[in-house]
């Protein structure tokens, strides 16, 4: 320790194991006396670190020994935890109010900035409102750990510098100020960061007066609030008190030392030259200063760790993240200060391939008796793809920095309950819910999901109405499954009744998503730790709901909930794995022979600071609150620690999810310094790459099935023939392997869809109107009225849609009067040619005053081109007018002469026009009408003779331009061969 009077202020730098060096001096200090470790108190950051130090006393002491206290400023019991070093006389004046409860402080602000922007005229729903509060409460609570009154927002007149956006963005802050602490008065409570900090100064008030009879160490503490760094005051000036910071560089230049600010005000204009907040030790000096001590003060802590580096390597890191007017030191840096031994990079191509890398690097420490590892990363998704390798090889390792309970089986079963219930039972947030794993698990899991897969057969294709009644009676006409249905539909009966009544009290739509989530899941939905940590949640909104927003909109609860359940961290515990993977928070105190530093990226590690919606930056400067820029220095000052290791491995990915990327400001510095001293971990990327390498690629051929000939179909219908011709192995891919495709749920009301519902309207009108022409208007408006008609349908289409029935109307009125009639709508038949069944669906055939026929066939879009036709393709109203002529079709006899396209598209400035593919006078450049039937039997016969009867093969996508769809281009593995010839 220091000489008595002075202060014991010591640093323990990044090289050396933090937690193993501290607690080998603790037990130096102890010698022989292990209950004086007994006596004492060491004040840590947070409870990973109390872990951490924890840890580190076992692996020192070899057996059984008496911990000291050890307790974590951050954690919001800090009161119930230090208070038995407390004087037990104290006054009760002394103990603050307690602290709010997290949810209701969120809920209080949601309610006063709902209620302040309403009447600002800027009304917000209950999902923004919060979201808001949760920005509110965090700028609220750097006011408050800065011990910046609030009161001071009064006196900054910078309105005439400020947009509209932060005038109005303080002026609501402003607001919400002053109704906050009758909110709290009310309660009888107090603000948690007030609490801590008062807390704090009453340990600091009673130390000063009496110390603790043991020693008292606050070590790894980088938190520089000013009540913080007071009571470290106290400590390194108390006999038997020590301060160890992590970290604290005692060789920086000085020049780079004070340059890193704060600054004093310029005595003539009153301004402050910049702080260099982004620096890894500025938040360190910036504690210095408010503890009031020098940083030559500061000396190196007397002990080593289990797991110490080399000290040039810290220098050369040092010397890397040096502030940037200093850089240019790095052409006269000798090789020893640029020396990166025991560092090496890997450069991934992406970030599935950096978190198999990494994974393979675990893999390897971990075959390596007693060697360990761990991943620091700030990059969730990355965290979570290295845990998923790793289970591939059987290696559990857990995320200490948890995951978010949005992301979480009971997490998303609630946000699965809110959306299906928002979006009144739509097919795909409906089953969504009713396929979650948790719905019915067990026993009655395998039957229930017989029923889930049926009803996902049925809800195929546009959707129907909404509500469960309209899924009931869409159903209906399936007898198992809507017995199956008449089960589910009362467990959600009262979530749905509630959410469609409009807006209601928050409480009451969390007590229905409670009931609703017990009635599908039981017990098992709460079981475990995020179970619990789902139901604690859930009765925390149910209890602060009342404080809250006075209406919610059923419709924002989904946005809501996933708002709050983001914020939900659950940590799994852990056990004695030598492999840990850490957030930036959780990996302070802690080293491992390997550190793995994943995710150097612009963006990720440094992250981008998030804005502060509140208070513009110049607002933040002016009341002295820390820069939204200032992470980027603690994320700076966790890097250099993690690569004070004794093996560090850096990696990144060279593009996201989306883009390429860039590299973070860490790597490239560390590269431009290191020059070629950037040692590549080559071997690491060559196994990444080589894992998933299949050696050769060899590409499928062009699929070209022929079957026997007893196995070819011998029917087909005049809507097929294209098909066969042009793409032969679609065709035997449906009528031979039988694999038809099925519409995806609710789907968006596609051209087929559009075409059948237009047919059936025809076809009512002929088989129930018999083509009255005042009675084909009414039954359009009926079908676009009907709750089943899609949406989009109803406000896209239906003008065009009118436009074109009255044309359809008109035009059939207008041929009566010149004779020609309509014979028959929607009729079926077959014949015998060529050797197989030729069946067809006509849409309408009339005869004509010259007693032919017409074929008529009806187009949502537009016709098939004449092209197409003169090279055999198209030939569908041919086929119809042959099956006509050698009598296919009940009650319809007679000669083809007319064949036409009655298309419900735009022909200049109207929707609805006749194309036909032959032309009946035979002078111009098309087929001769007379001949069309005879050509398209003759097609049909080559093609018959060719693919059903002969053995030719079905060559996949014969003639390309004539086979549009795509329903069997992965079956057939089109783009690995098509176009390579």
């Amino acid at each position: 320790m220091a000489e008595p009077g002075g202060l014991h202020l010591f640093t323990i730098p990044a090289h050396r194991a933090f937690a193993d060096a501290l607690v080998a001096g603790l037990m130096r200090d102890a010698d022989s006396d292990r209950l004086a470790l007994a006596r004492g108190l060491v004040l840590l950051p947070n409870n990973r670190g109390v872990r951490a130090v924890t840890e580190a006393f076992v692996r020192a002491s070899g057996g059984a020994l008496l911990l000291p206290r050890l307790v974590a400023l951050g954690d919001p019991e800090i009161g119930e935890a230090v208070g038995a070093a407390l004087d037990p006389a104290g006054t009760e004046d002394d103990i603050p109010p307690p602290a709010v409860a997290p949810m209701r402080r969120r809920m209080i602000l949601a309610r006063m900035v709902s209620e302040e922007r309403t009447r600002a005229g800027q009304p917000v729903d209950a999902a923004e409102a919060v979201r808001l509060a949760g920005d509110l409460a965090r700028t609220l609570d750097h006011l408050l750990v800065e011990e910046v009154d609030p009161a001071r927002l009064r006196a900054i007149d910078l309105a005439p510098e400020l947009s509209d956006h932060w005038r109005r963005s303080l002026e609501l802050f402003g607001l919400v100020l002053d109704r906050w602490p009758a909110e709290l008065a009310a309660m009888g409570c107090t603000d948690a960061a007030v609490r801590r900090a008062r807390l704090l100064d009453r340990l600091e008030r009673q130390w000063r007066r009496r110390p603790p009879g043991g020693f008292v160490c606050a070590a790894g503490i980088t938190d520089s609030a000013p009540a913080v760094a007071r009571l470290l005051r106290c400590v390194s000036a108390m006999p038997n008190g020590q301060v160890v910071f992590a970290g604290l560089d005692t060789l920086m230049p000085r020049e780079e030392w004070d340059a890193l600010g704060p600054h004093d005000p310029d005595p003539v204009t009153g301004r402050r030259v910049r702080a260099i907040e982004t620096h890894p030790q500025f938040h360190l000096k910036l504690m210095l200063d408010r503890m009031g001590v020098g940083r030559d003060e500061v000396a190196v802590w007397r002990a080593s760790g289990g797991h110490d580096a080399n000290a040039a390597r810290g220098r050369a890191v040092a010397n890397a993240l040096a502030p940037a007017d200093f850089t240019a030191k790095w052409t006269d840096l000798g090789p020893e200060d640029r020396r990166l031994a025991g560092v090496a990079v890997a450069e991934l191509a992406s970030p599935a391939e950096e978190a198999q890398a990494i994974a393979l690097a675990l893999r390897e420490a971990l075959e390596t008796p007693g060697r360990t590892a761990a991943l620091v990363t700030p990059d969730r998704a990355l965290a979570r793809r290295v845990a998923a390798h790793c289970r591939r090889w059987n290696i559990e390792v857990d995320d200490s920095a948890g995951r978010p309970l949005s992301i979480l089986p009971p997490g998303t079963l609630l946000l699965a309950l809110a959306e299906a219930a928002a979006q009144r039972f739509a097919p795909l947030a409906l089953l969504a819910l009713l396929k979650h794993p948790l719905v019915r698990s067990g026993a009655a899991r395998l039957e229930w999901l017989d029923g889930v897969r049926a009803l996902d057969r049925a809800l195929r294709g546009p959707r129907p109405a909404a509500g469960l009644d309209a899924i009931a009676a869409h159903v209906a006409g399936r007898e198992t499954l809507a017995a199956w249905w008449a089960q589910v539909q009362p467990m959600l009966a009262p979530l749905g009744d509630t959410f469609a009544e409009g807006p209601k009290s928050l409480s009451a739509l969390a007590l229905c998503l409670h009931e609703a989530a017990d009635a599908l899941c039981g017990g098992e939905l709460w079981a475990r730790q995020e179970g619990r940590a789902a139901a604690d949640f859930l009765a925390a909104i149910e209890e602060a709901a009342d404080a809250g927003p006075a209406s919610v909109d059923p419709g924002s609860v989904p946005a809501l909930l996933r708002t709050l359940l983001d914020e939900v961290a659950v940590r799994r515990r852990q056990g004695g794995s030598r492999l840990a993977i850490y957030g930036l928070i959780e990996a302070r105190l802690q080293t491992a022979d390997l550190m793995i530093l994943g995710g150097l990226n612009e963006g990720t590690w440094p992250g981008t600071p998030a804005p502060d919606p509140w208070l513009a930056p110049r607002i933040r400067a002016e009341l002295g609150l820390p820069g939204l820029e200032r992470r980027i220095g603690i994320a700076a000052h966790d890097f250099g620690q993690a690569l004070g290791a004794p093996h560090a491995l850096v990696t990144r990915a060279r593009r996201d999810a989306k883009s390429p990327a860039l590299a973070s400001r860490f790597w490239l510095r560390l590269e431009a310094m290191a020059g070629d001293r950037f040692e590549r971990a080559r071997t690491l990327e060559g196994w990444t790459r080589s894992l998933d390498d299949p050696g050769e690629h060899a590409p499928a051929e062009r699929p070209a099935p022929s079957p026997s000939a007893e196995l070819r179909p011998k029917a087909i219908s005049v809507t097929e023939v294209d098909r066969l011709k042009a793409d032969p192995y679609a065709f035997y891919a449906r009528r031979v392997l039988g694999l038809g495709p099925i519409d995806p749920v609710d789907a968006d009301p596609s051209a087929a869809w559009r075409g059948t519902a237009v047919h059936d309207i025809l076809e009512a009108w002929w088989k129930e109107d018999r083509c009255a022409i005042d009675a084909l208007r009414p039954r359009a408006i009926a079908m676009l009225a009907d709750a089943r008609t899609h949406p989009m349908m109803r406000a896209l289409w239906q003008p065009r849609l009118m436009e074109a029935i009255d044309w359809i109307a008109a035009e059939v009125a207008e041929q009566a009067g010149d004779g020609r009639m309509v014979l028959s709508a929607e009729g079926r038949g077959e014949i015998a040619i060529a050797g197989v069944r030729l069946s067809g669906r006509y849409d309408r055939i009339d005869r004509t005053a010259g007693g032919a026929l017409a074929i008529v066939d009806y187009k949502t879009g537009k016709p098939p081109s004449t092209k197409a036709v003169r090279e055999g393709f198209s030939l569908q109203l041919g086929l119809l007018g042959l099956i006509a002529e050698r009598g296919g079709f009940a009650d319809v006899t007679g000669t083809a002469e007319l064949f036409e396209y009655w298309s419900m598209g735009k022909a200049r400035d109207a929707f609805g026009y006749i194309a036909t593919p032959v032309d009946p006078t035979g002078k111009r450049d098309r087929i001769p009408a007379a001949d069309f039937a005879a050509l398209a039997a003759h097609n049909f016969t080559v093609a018959a003779g060719r693919w059903l009867t002969g053995n030719e093969a079905f060559t996949a996508k014969l003639v390309p331009e004539y086979a549009p769809y795509a329903e069997y281009d992965q079956l057939m593995r089109r783009d690995e061969w098509y176009g390579r010839d």
